[in-house]
Formats: structure tokens, sequence, C-alpha cells
């Protein structure tokens, strides 16, 4: 069996079970919910399956792809990468600091807002450039 019916069958028995998950959720109520948080669990383990698969993929395509002999391609794109994430640390101010109150009564600080922040930023950066990439790739093969 190849890894791509491997993946295929491992994505179906995902969605599967986040389907079921969501449906156990929506069926005990929002009010229920919101109060005790049962019923989120199972969609939160679904979750961190799914972002551990992603995770292992990218450590094993990029690992490949420094060893095949594409190390200066991998160290411009993480150089490119964390460029952004610079670029995103700068823009972001942390002034929602103490505004959001965490789940254990405290409020997020400066430090924290800046990170979420940045995060938003780099990810905004990032969907503008991949945007940009798929108009200008559209431009170019209509040109031709």
């Amino acid at each position: 069996m190849g890894l791509h019916k491997i993946l295929k069958i491992v994505a179906l028995l995902l969605s599967v079970a986040g389907i079921i998950f969501l449906a156990m959720i929506i069926s005990k109520g929002d009010d229920v919910v919101k109060a005790t948080g049962e019923g989120v669990d199972g969609f939160l383990y679904v979750a961190y399956v799914m972002f551990a698969i992603v995770l292992l993929f990218v450590i094993v395509f990029v690992l490949k792809g420094i060893f095949a002999g594409d190390i200066k391609k991998t160290l411009f794109s993480v150089g490119g990468f964390l460029l952004i994430v610079i670029i995103s640390y700068v823009l972001a101010d942390g002034s929602d600091a103490g505004n959001y109150m965490l789940n254990d009564g405290s409020y997020i600080s400066e430090s924290d807002s800046k990170w979420v922040g940045t995060g938003l930023y780099a990810f905004y950066i990032m969907a503008v450039l991949a945007i940009g990439a798929m108009v200008f790739s559209g431009i170019k093969k209509v040109t031709k």
C-alpha cells in the first residue's frame, strides 16, 4: 500500500472522528459547552493528532531536502521565514495587555500580546505573499 493511500485513509478516519466529536458538541448545546467544556476534549485530540502528523511530515521533508543537496534553497526559505517573523515582531505593539482575562483569572501580559500580534502579522504577510505569487503565476501563464 502506497503512502498516498495510507494518508487518504488516515485523513478519512480523522475527518470522521472530527465530525463525530463535532456532532457530540452540537448535541450538548452551547450553554453546556460554555459552562463545562464538555465534549471538546475529543475534538482537541483530533486537532493534536493532525498537528503532529503535519509537523512530522514537515520535519521529514525539510531534512530530506537538506540531505538531498538543496541546503541553499532550504536556508533561503528558513531565512525568509525568520525575516517575516522579525518584521512581524517589530510591527506588533502588545497594546492589548491587560484587556483579556485568561482562564486562570490573570490578564494577558504585554509580551504575550506582542507574540499574538506577531503571529497575526506573520500570517497576514504570508497570505499576501501567497496570493501575490498566485496572481503573478497566473499573469505569467496568460502572457505566454
